[in-house]
C-alpha cells in the first residue's frame, strides 16, 4: 500500500507538472469536468439530431442533492426534468446582459452558490470566464448542451418555476444554475441557527436567519453631522429585504445630502439594501472575503499579489500523519518550502515584514457525501527551516524536529470547511508549511495556494520531481526517490537501491534511448516493483524481512522465470550477503537483470527455436545491456 500510495503521488506530481509546462489549467486551457469535451459532445447531438443527456449528471433525484434534497425527500416530490423551449415558447439565455438581481432564489435554491453567482455579475471579464459567450437557444446553435447547465423545474409551483434559482426580474428568459463559479466578493452568513426550523425563517425585520448574503460595496455618508459607515447587503431570495435603519423607506435618509442620497438610491423591493455598520455586526455572525486570483485582474492600475500553487495530497500509511498532537506522525506530512525575500512597501501595522495568504484546500470531497464521508478537518502548520538546511529542496525534516521546534505561525483553527485561509505577517526568510488532517490517516487530495505581495519562492520540500526539468527521471534521481520510499519500511530489509541497479531499471524500460524514464515507463517500472514486494514478502516464511536462497528459487519461480541449477547458484553467489540472504534492493537487480537477459533473448531468437548464434556485436551489446 505505501509503495501504490508514493507511487500515486510521484506519478501524479510529474504529470502535473507536464501539464502545467502545456498551460493545462489555465483559463484558455481548462481541465474538463469528468474529461467531458463540450465542442465534441455538442458535434455530436448536432450530427445525431439529439440533444444532449448527461450521462454524468442523469436528469434524476439523485442528482438534486443529499439529506433533505436526496431520492425520497419531501422537498424535491413532484419535480420533473424539462428543458427550457418547454417553459417558455421563446427562451433567452442571457439578454442586454447580466445584472445581480437576474439571480434569485427558488425553493430548492442554495443561498451560498446563488450570492456567489450574483457577485460574479459585478465583473463582466470574471462571468465570461465562467459563463462562455457564444451560447444561445437559436436554431442551428442549440443542441441542448450549454456549459455547465441544468434546468429542474417542479409543475405544482405556479407557472412551473425552477426550483434551485429564477429570474425574477425578466421572467421570459430560461432560469438557470451554474456548476462551477469564481467568486469575487463578499459572503455573510446570517445568525447562528439552533434548528432546522430557523433556517431561512424571516424575521420581523425581513430578514432571512441562516442564509447568506453577498455585499461588494462599502462607503461612508455625512449623518447629522457624523460620518457614518454603510454596508450594501443582497438577499438571495430578490424580493424580501431589510426594514430596519437605512433600508429604503427609513427616516435616516432624510438627514444625508442630496448627493449621497442620490449616489446610494436603490429600487426598493429589489432585495438590495445599506445597513450602518453596527446594525451590520449585531446581525451577522460570519463574514467571507473572496479575492480574485492575479490571472483574473487586467486593470494595471490595481496592485496584484502573486500567486504560488501546489497540489498533493494525504495518503493513508505514508503521508497522512495528521497534526501536531500525533508526533509519532505528523513529520510525515507533505512539506512545503516558503522563501519570503522582499518586505512589503506598506505594512499596514507599520511593522516590517512579509505579508501573505495561505489556503488550504480539500478537494474532490462533495462527490464523497454519497458514500457517506464528508469534508475532512484540515489545518496547517509554518515553521522556520533551520539555517543548515536553509536553500536544500530535497530534505524532509524528521519526528525530531518537530519535537524540539514551535511553529512560527498557524491556521486559526482545525476545521472541517472546504477551505482553512488565514493572512500572516513573518519576517523575511525560509518556512516550512505542513498541511494535515486533525487526525491522521485519513486519504484526501488537496490544494495549497499562497498569496504574496511580493515574488516568493514556493516548492515542495523532499520531492525532487518538482525540480525535473523534463519531467523525466534519470538513474540517479529514481534511486534517490526508490531509496525514500524502501528505506521507511519496517518488514523488510534494505540498504538502499545501487546505482548499477537503477541503470538497469532504466535500461529495462528507456523505449526511446533517452536513458531517462517519462512518466508512462516510471509508472510501469512502479507496478513491476509493487508486485516484485508482493512476491518477496510472501515468501519471506520466517519473516525475516530478507530471502533466504531457498525462498529466493520459489521466488524466481513465481515471479515468472524458470532457470536451471547453474543460473540459480549464480544469482545466489552474485547477489546474496555472507549469510547467504538476499535483502529487497539485491531481490529487485536479480529480477530486473533476469527480465532484460530474457527480453534481449527473445529479440534475438527471431524464429523461436530456443537456441540463438551471437557474432562479436551482439555479444558485446548482450554483455553491456545485461
Amino acid at each position: 500500500m505505501e509503495l501504490e500510495n508514493n507511487m500515486s503521488g510521484i506519478a501524479a506530481t510529474l504529470q502535473h507538472r507536464r501539464e502545467k509546462d502545456q498551460g493545462v489549467g489555465s483559463n484558455c486551457q481548462a481541465v474538463r469536468y469528468l474529461n467531458q469535451d463540450y465542442e465534441a459532445l455538442r458535434q455530436r447531438c448536432f450530427q445525431s439530431g439529439c440533444l444532449f443527456q448527461d450521462d454524468t449528471f442523469p436528469a434524476e433525484a439523485s442528482s438534486l442533492g443529499f439529506n433533505e434534497l436526496g431520492p425520497g425527500a419531501y422537498k424535491i416530490r413532484g419535480v420533473d426534468w424539462i428543458r427550457p423551449m418547454e417553459l417558455t415558447c421563446s427562451p433567452e439565455f442571457i439578454v442586454s446582459g447580466a445584472t445581480r438581481t437576474d439571480v434569485c432564489q427558488g425553493a430548492l435554491g442554495d443561498c451560498w452558490l446563488l450570492a456567489a453567482i450574483a457577485s460574479l455579475t459585478l465583473n463582466r471579464e470574471v462571468l465570461a470566464r465562467v459563463v462562455p459567450h457564444g451560447q444561445s437557444f437559436r436554431d442551428g446553435e442549440y443542441a441542448g448542451i450549454f456549459h455547465f447547465q441544468v434546468e429542474p423545474t417542479e409543475p405544482e409551483l405556479s407557472n412551473q418555476s425552477a426550483v434551485f434559482s429564477a429570474n425574477h426580474s425578466k421572467p421570459d428568459r430560461t432560469n438557470r444554475t451554474t456548476r462551477t463559479l469564481h467568486p469575487g466578493a463578499d459572503y455573510l452568513n446570517r445568525f447562528q441557527i439552533t434548528s432546522s426550523a430557523d433556517s431561512e425563517a424571516v424575521t420581523h425585520q425581513k430578514f432571512f436567519s441562516g442564509t447568506c448574503n453577498s455585499s461588494s460595496d462599502w462607503l461612508q455618508v455625512e449623518y447629522r453631522g457624523d460620518t457614518l459607515q454603510l454596508i450594501w447587503v443582497r438577499n438571495p431570495w430578490g424580493q424580501v429585504e431589510w426594514t430596519g435603519a437605512w433600508s429604503d423607506d427609513s427616516i435616516e435618509w432624510r438627514y444625508v445630502s442630496d448627493e449621497d442620497r442620490e449616489r446610494l438610491s436603490h429600487c426598493s423591493e429589489d432585495g438590495e439594501f445599506w445597513m450602518s455598520f453596527s446594525d451590520f455586526l449585531r446581525h451577522y455572525s460570519r463574514l467571507e472575503i473572496c479575492n480574485l486570483t492575479p490571472d483574473a485582474l487586467t486593470d494595471d492600475s490595481v496592485s496584484k499579489w502573486a500567486l504560488s500553487k501546489f497540489d498533493s495530497s494525504w495518503r493513508r500509511g505514508s503521508i497522512a500523519g495528521g497534526c501536531r498532537n500525533y508526533p509519532n506522525t505528523f513529520w510525515t506530512n507533505p512539506q512545503l518550502v516558503i522563501r519570503l525575500e522582499e518586505e512589503d512597501d506598506d505594512p499596514d501595522d507599520g511593522e516590517a515584514g512579509c505579508t501573505f495568504v495561505v489556503g488550504l484546500i480539500q478537494k474532490n470531497r462533495r462527490r464523497m457525501r454519497k458514500m457517506g464521508q464528508d469534508m475532512h478537518t484540515v489545518g496547517f502548520a509554518i515553521y522556520e527551516v533551520p539555517e543548515e538546511f536553509s536553500g536544500q529542496r530535497n530534505v524532509h525534516l524528521n519526528r525530531n524536529f518537530f519535537l524540539r521546534h514551535s511553529s512560527a505561525a498557524r491556521s486559526e483553527t482545525f476545521i472541517n470547511l472546504r477551505e482553512v485561509c488565514s493572512r500572516l505577517t513573518l519576517p523575511p526568510g525560509e518556512y516550512l508549511l505542513v498541511p494535515s488532517t486533525f487526525e491522521p490517516h485519513k486519504d484526501g487530495d488537496f490544494c495549497v495556494r499562497v498569496f504574496t505581495e511580493k515574488q516568493a519562492d514556493f516548492q515542495a520540500a523532499d520531492t525532487d520531481c518538482l525540480s525535473l526539468q523534463d519531467c523525466e527521471i534519470s538513474a540517479f534521481e529514481l534511486k534517490k526517490i526508490l531509496n525514500k520510499v524502501v528505506t521507511k519500511r519496517s518488514d523488510i530489509q534494505t540498504s538502499g537501491f545501487s546505482i548499477s541497479t537503477c541503470r538497469h531499471m532504466v535500461n529495462l524500460l528507456d523505449r526511446d534511448g533517452s536513458g531517462k524514464l517519462g512518466l508512462v515507463e516510471f509508472k510501469v517500472l512502479w507496478i513491476k516493483i509493487e508486485n516484485y514486494l508482493k512476491i518477496y514478502r510472501n515468501k519471506d516464511v520466517d519473516n525475516s524481512g530478507t530471502m533466504s536462497s531457498t525462498e529466493m528459487r520459489i521466488a524466481v519461480e513465481e515471479a515468472g522465470f524458470s532457470l536451471n541449477n547453474a543460473l540459480h547458484q549464480v544469482i545466489v553467489a552474485r547477489y546474496s550477503e555472507s549469510d547467504l540472504t538476499i535483502d529487497f534492493d539485491n531481490f529487485v537487480s536479480s529480477l530486473v537483470r533476469l527480465e532484460t537477459m530474457f527480453n534481449m533473448f527473445k529479440t534475438l531468437d527471431k524464429n523461436n527455436s530456443g537456441t540463438v548464434e551471437l557474432n562479436i556485436l551482439q555479444v558485446g551489446s548482450f554483455i553491456w545491456i545485461t
